[in-house]
């Protein structure tokens, strides 16, 4: 199956630097490491990590595991998609610290996703995908997204999109870094503590330590799209 991204499933009346830089950011939170399964450390028992104060508990990520897995064993290609999820844990955990960080940054900027926007995006990504049942599949394939998930990463996207255009980002090293230091900011601000099994938060790249791509880095290196056909 050839590789897709979501790259070009945006709106088509967003602006196409801005529609690059979000869509980059939200792809390379798949960075690979070691599935693990944890218990809380001793500050924060049951917790995988806490993020401005709030906690994200073990419980809480490992049912957003279980429900990519189930949605993975229901596939014909279940064994290649567990063998290259075999991160997910630690993918995860990484995705829902990162929608932290992209929830604070769109409060500090006034930036909102209306259900107008988001349903749009939605009806964008599956119109483009060529239905649902190929977006959920491309999604499941490229990101490790149950089904249930597919909401969150609409979301993300739309206020990454209103993120980068409210900052004046686009894909310039200037435009990069401009979007790097606003991130950066609200993660040191967030003071997030993840429990050492799972690594260590950089807010430097807003990542787990452990994840091998910088999330900015892919901006220009984000792989071309293909028809819904392929």
């Amino acid at each position: 199956m050839h590789r897709r991204t979501l790259r070009r499933t945006q709106p088509r009346t967003q602006p196409r630097t801005h529609r690059r830089t979000a869509l980059a950011v939200s792809a390379a939170l798949l960075a690979a490491a070691p599935l693990l399964t944890a218990c809380g450390n001793d500050a924060h028992p049951g917790a995988a990590a806490v993020v401005g104060g709030e906690r994200i508990d073990v419980a809480s990520l490992q049912a957003q595991v279980k429900d990519v897995r189930e949605a993975q064993a229901a596939s014909p290609e279940s064994a290649q998609l567990v063998a290259a999820t075999g991160d997910l844990s630690r993918r995860k955990l990484n995705s829902m610290i990162f929608d932290r960080v992209v929830e604070k940054v769109a409060r500090d900027n006034g930036v909102t996703a209306s259900r107008a926007e988001l349903q749009q995006t939605r009806t964008a990504f599956v119109r483009q995908s060529g239905g649902e049942d190929r977006l959920a599949a491309a999604l499941l394939q490229e990101q490790g997204v149950a089904p249930g998930q597919i909401d969150g990463v609409v979301r993300r996207n739309v206020l990454l999109n209103k993120i980068a255009a409210e900052v004046g980002a686009d894909d310039s090293p200037e435009g990069q870094k401009k979007l790097t230091d606003v991130f950066t900011a609200a993660s040191k601000d967030l003071a997030i503590d993840v429990n050492p099994r799972f690594g260590a938060w950089d807010d430097a790249q807003i990542r787990l330590a452990a994840a091998s791509t910088p999330w900015l880095r892919q901006i220009s290196k984000a792989p071309e799209a293909v028809g819904p056909g392929a």
